[in-house]
């Protein structure tokens, strides 16, 4: 048997790398026809991130049990899937008061890489075994990569399952190669591109809608909601102090005046002034309540009600 006629044992090219034939004359159209082509490709993303949402629920629920226990989350990816995951776990500390480090991104080639592509930098290993062995047995591991092929996220995935991390994968491509260094394989089937091979398009957005749906579900496992409320907002600027005013007249039915009283007296702590205004119990009992219960103002509120003493309430 020749060399040519030796049975391949390469894989599959990923469908995020093949060729769309819905798009071959893409050229050749004008601009709105461009944009349409691009439109109906998208509907593609909400199918595949539909489908993935009972593993997904899986994650978050190991996620949050891990958390509770003092653990992390930490994602991992290159180029556009890394930048994703940077950008998720930024957007957690304003909008949830999360602490620092509890949920974090790395992207192969640091910092740097978020604004410039850095050769190399996903082709290795050795880069995300190193990051992914600071991890341990209370960790989640997620890595992120369109093709499933990336080094440095096999690497970062491997170490941390080593260490006794969760170790996830989040693919669009249902062979994934990497998806053997992961203990579960969260696949998001976009198919091919509308650009051949450029996954920060449909691959990219079906990645953000599921670490947008991951990392809210989490937090609202956490206790960082109340209702629909985004109660946990860190106010660093005006617009967020009148959200926080907002946010207090509609849940507790008060006026503004009320409402901005309420907040002063409870030293601007949206949460605080939710429970006292439900409870009737004192701003430092709230407190007290909210931080024997993680922050969840559901439980503090319960907590307050069926528990709260004399000397807790407050006198008007």
């Amino acid at each position: 048997m020749t060399q040519s006629q030796q049975p391949s044992t390469q894989r599959p090219l990923s469908p995020t790398e093949q060729r769309n034939p819905r798009s071959e004359g893409l050229d050749e159209l004008d601009t709105l026809g461009v944009l349409k082509v691009m439109n109906g490709e998208d509907q593609a993303v909400l199918t595949a991130v539909a489908n993935a949402l009972p593993q997904l629920a899986e994650l978050v629920d190991i996620a949050a049990e891990r958390m509770r226990r003092g653990g992390a989350v930490h994602y991992f990816g290159a180029g556009t899937s890394g930048r994703l995951g940077v950008l998720d776990a930024s957007e957690l500390l304003p909008t949830f008061n999360l602490e620092p480090g509890r949920v974090v991104g790395h992207i192969a080639g640091g910092q740097a890489a978020l604004v410039n592509a850095v050769e190399n930098a996903e082709d290795s290993v050795d880069d995300g075994r190193r990051v992914g062995a600071e991890l341990g047995p209370n960790d989640v591991a997620i890595g992120i990569a369109a093709s499933g092929s990336t080094p440095y996220v096999r690497g970062a995935l491997e170490a941390a399952g080593e260490e006794g991390a969760h170790t996830v994968l989040i693919s669009n491509n249902p062979e994934a190669p990497v998806a053997e260094a992961a203990a579960d394989h969260i696949v998001l089937d976009t198919g091919p591109e509308v650009v051949t091979g450029s996954t920060r398009l449909k691959a990219g957005t079906a990645q953000k809608l599921t670490l947008n749906g991951f990392s809210t579900a989490l937090m609202i496992a956490l206790g960082r909601t109340w209702r629909n409320l985004m109660v946990s907002v860190v106010a660093t600027n005006d617009k967020l102090r009148e959200r926080t005013v907002r946010i207090l007249c509609e849940a507790a039915d008060l006026s503004e005046a009320k409402a901005r009283d309420l907040l002063e007296r409870c030293g601007g702590e949206l949460k605080t002034a939710l429970v006292v205004s439900f409870t009737s119990v004192t701003p430092s009992a709230a407190a007290k309540h909210l931080a024997d219960n993680d922050g969840s103002v559901k439980a503090a509120i319960a907590a307050g009600t069926e528990g709260g003493t004399a000397s807790e309430r407050e006198t008007t």
